[in-house]
């Protein structure tokens, strides 16, 4: 249990480090569970779902003022109604492609190999839409255009493919759209709100038989670790991308897709 508990430990860390950078949680994950040893078979892979929740606790305690006038005001005020109809938007592209090739793309897609590559290629065109001199229309995330919302939905369908980052293909397509940083990196946190709670609810569903008492209180620690974890990089990302971009987090991506590369050409 003790090194079950450990395990837990480092997985929610990575978990809450980079499930809001665009840098792939889910890539990070894998890796670390084939170069480290930090969890293999079905139990973890689950685990490694499930623990999301603790990281969408953490974006609804950060943003609960705003996401509760929300809540208040979508039957009274257009605005906000048009916004929880824009997330709804932006979620629907993921739950049909879900629906209809999730399965392949686990069965084959989920290799470090791919993860790699993604990882890298994702950090070339991170770098490069950093660099544009993009020009800016839309500076608040809850007031995106409906059709908006839609592209950027339809990009993060690419982020079922491991290593490509659903942040980061978010955030990618809204500064395309004309969005600036900070509005673009706090939607994808929205939109992580029901993706991320739709994958939980239907992995725990599917795998709720598999669960022990011992897996449920070895998930309960992955889940707090990732939330608390979580809690801390959001405020420090948004700050930081503010002011510097996302050069830092495409480098980041290539440096760990290269070495990736060739520990796994070493035979690691």
């Amino acid at each position: 249990m003790m090194t079950d508990m450990l395990r837990a430990v480092i997985l929610g860390i990575v978990e809450g480090v980079t499930e809001f950078l665009p840098v792939s949680s889910t890539g990070h994950l894998l890796l670390a569970e084939r170069f480290f040893n930090l969890g293999e078979g079905n139990f973890w892979k689950s685990f490694a779902i499930l623990i999301q929740l603790g990281a969408i606790l953490a974006i609804l305690v950060l943003y609960f003022t705003k996401l509760w006038r929300v809540a208040l005001g979508m039957f009274s005020n257009p605005d906000d109604r048009r916004f929880v109809i824009g997330v709804l938007v932006a979620f629907l592209p993921a739950v049909v492609i879900g629906l209809i090739a999730g399965k392949y793309i686990k069965e084959f897609l989920f290799n470090p190999w791919v993860v790699c590559f993604t990882l890298i290629v994702g950090g070339a065109v991170l770098l490069w839409v950093d660099q544009l001199d993009l020009k800016v229309y839309e500076d608040d995330a809850t007031r995106f255009p409906l059709l908006m919302y839609f592209w950027i939905g339809v990009a993060q369908c690419l982020a079922m493919i491991p290593g490509v980052s659903r942040s980061g293909a978010s955030i990618v397509a809204a500064m395309l759209l004309g969005a600036d940083k900070r509005s673009a990196a706090e939607f994808s946190f929205f939109l992580a709100i029901p993706t991320m709670v739709g994958a939980f609810a239907y992995d725990f569903y599917k795998n709720r038989g598999d669960f022990t008492s011992d897996g449920l209180s070895v998930i309960a620690v992955g889940f707090v670790v990732s939330f608390i974890t979580a809690m801390i990089v959001v405020r420090a990302f948004l700050n930081f991308v503010t002011r510097r971009g996302f050069a830092f987090f495409a480098w980041w991506r290539v440096i760990v897709g290269t070495l990736g590369l060739i520990a796994l050409a070493m035979g690691r």
